[in-house]
């Protein structure tokens, strides 16, 4: 009893040096885990700022370049007045200012026509006037970028939406300035979205529209996937509620989303405590497994020397024995004294036949398993105290048929008995009865006694366990061997409380499983 003790305390300190390694193990790596998650956090912060900040640049430069297509409208519309003075002013009139006007523009293509697009006029063009007379075709096309100013020279109206011969026409286009600028802002917002996603690094990225359906650019995702609209949907929609999405506003005022997730490597960080725990888990049971096998394996080795060695010990004075109850014949010694000693050494020779069948492999017989349980209480009747009742069930004559070891199941049936008989000091019923069911035999083994506390009932069946100052605690426990490992069977305890005392149950299979 102290050893199993022993062994239940130690058992217990291990256990709990093992989840205290655990508990340092996780607490450790997850704040290691935490404040790498803070660190990246706190780059995507810093990312997504510096996305805000870019993208403020980018706006202000359109509305800086939307300032300058309008600077240079109203002074096309400049150009196209004096323009039209000069060519109306009357000839005592001082026509220097708005001749400087046009030579003042050293920038800015323009082109005046008439009504049927020949051309009056132009500077800084790039083709010789010489040999183009009428603006058309491609030229045409080129110029007309913006709605050109129409003017009448005699009436000096703007914008006639009326056609007519005295109408002029003056065209224009993107100054080399301005085409300059338009192709750096172009170019401005191409590597913004390119530095958007290049710069997120190993965090999922997907620019939109602002209807959030047209992707314009996107990073550290699979763009196969991405063409799938469920798929983009389902991605959106998870970025959103991890990440608030990044508003921006660059050309024409057009909004822009910017969606973004934590990175891979944060995610599974998120799951490494669990995978960590899972680890040391499986660490453990399989050490626990394979401790047990060893333990298991040693047992039946101590089991097996133990059992043969007892064997071979009392084979030689049951020899003896033999012989002298045939002194004691030919000596004219009372026969029925005779009988009973010789019942005694065949009750010897069974116990030494036990022994010898453990660790070796044993023979399944079909027996009548009614009959062996009647013959082994028999025995015990006349060596048990009379105030012992036993009852079983069915009567002798039912033939109950199953595959057993009948020397291995009666020290069964002897060691529930006798810790029954210990458990009612002497006094009380035993009964037992036999249930023959379709697929397996089922033994229930009925006491009167004082119970077993719930607490010891998992104890009961290991060996060193006994509540008996002289036991040795291996009768429950070779009880158990014989039925689980010989006979593939069960025995467990079914009920007990201190007034209805103690029923343990067995189990065995009909079909031989060996």
């Amino acid at each position: 009893m102290n050893s199993l003790q022993n062994k239940r305390r130690w058992k217990t300190a291990l256990l709990a040096a093992a989840v205290s390694i655990i508990i340092i193990s996780l607490w450790y790596s997850n704040r290691l885990i935490n404040k790498m998650a803070d660190d990246e956090r706190n780059n995507v912060q810093i990312w997504a700022k510096s996305i805000h900040q870019k993208a403020n640049l980018v706006h202000t430069t359109e509305i800086f370049f939307k300032q300058l297509k309008d600077e240079e409208r109203k002074k096309v519309e400049m150009l196209a007045q004096a323009a039209r003075r000069l060519v109306t002013a009357e000839s005592s009139e001082d026509i220097t200012f708005f001749s400087g006007i046009i030579e003042d523009n050293k920038t800015i293509p323009v082109v005046l026509t008439d009504a049927t697009g020949k051309i009056n006029s132009a500077r800084n063009v790039c083709f010789d006037l010489d040999s183009v007379k009428y603006l058309k075709g491609d030229l045409k096309k080129e110029f007309t970028k913006y709605k050109p100013i129409i003017f009448d020279y005699y009436s000096g109206s703007l914008n006639y939406k009326y056609r007519s011969k005295n109408l002029n026409y003056y065209y224009y286009k993107d100054s080399k300035v301005f085409t300059e600028l338009k192709t750096y802002l172009d170019n401005l917002i191409n590597t913004f979205f390119s530095e958007v996603v290049i710069n997120s690094a190993s965090i999922p990225v997907i620019i939109t529209d602002s209807t959030s359906s047209k992707i314009i650019a996107s990073g550290n995702i699979d763009n196969k996937s991405l063409n799938d609209s469920l798929f983009l949907q389902h991605t959106i929609k998870v970025m959103k509620e991890e990440n608030e999405p990044i508003v921006i506003k660059l050309t024409n005022n057009e909004t822009n989303y910017i969606f973004y997730r934590n990175s891979y490597l944060l995610r599974q960080f998120r799951y490494y405590p669990y995978v960590q725990f899972g680890a040391i888990g499986l660490l453990i049971f399989l050490a626990y497994l394979l401790f047990s096998s060893l333990r298991q394996s040693e047992q039946n080795l101590v089991w097996a020397g133990m059992a043969k060695e007892t064997a071979h010990q009392l084979g030689t004075p049951l020899s003896s024995l033999m012989g002298w109850t045939e002194m004691l014949r030919i000596s004219k010694v009372d026969e029925n004294i005779v009988q009973e000693i010789e019942k005694d050494i065949v009750r010897l020779n069974n116990v030494t036949e036990r022994f010898s069948k453990i660790g070796s492999k044993t023979i399944l017989k079909e027996e009548n398993i009614t009959k062996i349980i009647y013959e082994t209480i028999s025995y015990l009747k006349t060596r048990t105290s009379q105030k012992v009742i036993f009852n079983i069930t069915p009567s002798l004559d039912d033939s109950i048929i199953i595959s057993i070891n009948k020397h291995l199941f009666q020290w069964v049936i002897e060691n529930l008995c006798k810790n029954a008989i210990d458990a009612m000091d002497g006094k009380g019923n035993i009964d037992i009865s036999i249930i023959d069911n379709k697929k397996n035999i089922v033994i229930d083994v009925k006491d009167t006694g004082k119970g077993i506390a719930r607490s010891k009932q998992k104890e009961i069946f290991k060996p060193g366990y006994t509540s008996k100052k002289r036991g040795w605690g291996l009768g429950l426990s070779l009880a158990k061997r014989i039925v689980e490992f010989y006979h593939n069977g069960k025995i467990f305890v079914k009920e007990t409380n201190h007034i209805k005392g103690t029923t343990f149950r067995i189990i065995l299979p009909k079909k031989e499983t060996n």
